[in-house]
């Protein structure tokens, strides 16, 4: 029943990968170059795992020397900047071992292995076993102190490298940093600032809201909580608690006069780990499939109320698949609406006897169709209303759910999508207003230090309403075919990367003086293949 959907639009991604190694820098001509007011003598790369430099669901070394940090490390050392050591992973698979056992929660790095069918890729995790472990201690110090996967207070927090840490529930240090931490009981900030660094970067602040949205909100909006010590991983930081770590972490950096860049925090629906799945994949149905689902969803409805109607009419297939254009609204659970259990089992009732009524009761109480709706030129004052399709969440649409009787059981269809499979509505509306408060915050303390301000949130917004042109290339959000996004469809790819370097270069000649050269974002490619050195 459920097949030909259209997942994504990827024409022409031969040609864009085929062009990627003729693509140049359109500025051309000589450029000088100058400190400005900086001291690029020591610099100091702090934030999560765009600092580290993660990518396609990875941390592997090719990833780290291809990231935004590397390369304006790089870039300083052509206005006198110095060393810059990166604790590199020990190869291009990426994974952990603890102990010497591989961790499922950091596998390998995925690629782009083809296509299952016109319109599907076919990604694949890379094989061979990881050979990074999380307990052989590398000696620095690391100048590169991007963590995957930390939050702004983590960075405050001691003991987050602790080895012991990684056995608590949650884990109370990150394994990244256990490889390389001066010693167990320390911070990050510590180490940062016992290297007394001249200039840094500090981007940070995406997993305070990241981990929430990426797990489908599985998380709790911890606002008005301050203590962090009691939040799980997928939880919303508290604005002021953000607020709070922020401000320590920019004071402790330039206590000793050091200058530096910030960077603010893209909303989510910037990244195609969000935009990629449409709401509404599910080709039509079978006349007698849509008539019996239209029916029960009627009855549905009409409980609910004519100002909350939870259910679209599905469109039929009128026996000519190559014909239906129309496609149909996921089937979703959305914790938000009150249940509608009893009342749908009641109605339910005559039609199909208490067992089965009382059984689509309980599967559909707070069931509803996804929704899209956004302001037009034609209505302008519609209020936004969009639920996030999660990445991963294409693989499940029109399976079978096990233990489920048909026809209740097409995962998305009339089996709704579990939480975590999708961001909806309410939720996405927690996560901007926690963005947002964020935002101010960076904004703010750049203003108040003199520091250099980066308005990433502007940049990938730009990214996905139309995109970027660069002599003979264009970058997008979107997913594959975009170019700035790994696989994983959060992380940038080499070549996104190098465009986020060449942003932060601009605004610290915007608040510094310096003349910097830009790097050329073509000489990056666009996907790693299968086999790395």
């Amino acid at each position: 029943m459920i097949k030909n959907f259209k997942w994504l639009l990827l024409v022409s991604l031969s040609l864009s990968i085929a062009c990627s190694d003729d693509d140049s820098d359109s500025t051309g001509g000589e450029v000088p170059v100058s400190p400005g007011s900086a001291d690029f003598s020591k610099y100091i790369a702090l934030g999560d795992s765009f600092a580290a430099g993660y990518s396609d669901n990875a941390l592997f070394k090719k990833g780290q020397e291809n990231g935004y940090t590397s390369i304006l490390s790089q870039q300083f050392q052509l206005v006198g900047g110095g060393a810059f050591a990166i604790p590199y992973m020990n190869d291009n698979i990426g994974g952990l071992l603890f102990g010497g056992t591989p961790n499922p929660s950091f596998g390998p790095r995925i690629y782009l292995r083809g296509f299952l069918n016109a319109s599907t890729p076919n990604i694949q995790p890379v094989t061979g076993p990881p050979t990074t472990e999380v307990f052989s201690h590398l000696t620095g110090p690391f100048n590169n102190l991007g963590l995957p996967g930390a939050k702004s207070f983590h960075l405050l927090t001691p003991g987050y490298g602790n080895p012991g840490g990684l056995a608590t529930t949650p884990p109370t240090s990150n394994p990244y940093f256990v490889r390389f931490a001066s010693a167990p009981g320390t911070s990050v900030i510590a180490d940062a600032v016992a290297q007394n660094p001249t200039f840094f970067s500090l981007w940070i602040g995406g997993n305070d809201v990241l981990s929430y949205a990426s797990s489908g909100g599985a998380g709790t909006n911890q606002t008005g909580n301050p203590n962090p010590a009691t939040y799980g991983s997928n939880d919303i930081t508290d604005p002021a608690v953000f607020e709070s770590a922020y401000n320590n972490l920019v004071n402790a950096l330039t206590a000793n006069g050091a200058k530096g860049v910030v960077a603010n925090l893209p909303y989510i629906n910037t990244l195609p780990y969000f935009t990629t799945v449409p709401y509404n994949p599910v080709p039509a149905l079978p006349p007698a499939s849509a008539a019996q689902l239209n029916q029960i969803f009627s009855v549905i409805n009409q409980i609910a109320g004519a100002n909350a109607q939870r259910f679209s009419v599905l469109t039929a297939d009128d026996g000519n698949p190559a014909t239906v254009e129309a496609t149909n609204p996921l089937l979703i659970i959305d914790e938000t609406l009150p249940s509608l259990s009893v009342e749908i089992a009641t109605a339910l009732t005559p039609v199909f006897g208490a067992q089965t009524a009382g059984f689509v009761g309980n599967l559909y109480g707070r069931a509803r169709h996804a929704k899209k709706v956004v302001p037009t030129l034609e209505n302008p004052d519609v209020v936004p209303f969009v639920d996030y399709v999660l990445l991963p969440t294409r693989a499940l649409i029109g399976t079978t759910q096990a233990g489920v009787p048909p026809p209740f059981n097409a995962v998305g269809v009339t089996y709704p999508l579990q939480d975590g499979a999708v961001l909806t509505n309410a939720e996405v509306k927690d996560v901007k207003e926690a963005t947002d408060a964020y935002n101010i915050t960076i904004e703010r303390v750049a203003g108040d230090k003199g520091l250099a301000f980066v308005n990433t949130k502007a940049i990938m917004e730009q990214l996905l309403n139309g995109g970027i042109r660069f002599g003979n290339y264009h970058m997008t959000a979107s997913y594959i075919t975009g170019g700035t996004f790994s696989l994983d469809g959060i992380h940038p790819s080499a070549r996104g990367y190098a465009y986020i370097a060449n942003e932060f270069l601009k605004a610290i000649g915007v608040k510094y003086g310096s003349s910097i050269p830009a790097v050329s974002p073509g000489n990056y490619q666009i996907q790693y293949p299968q086999t790395l050195n």
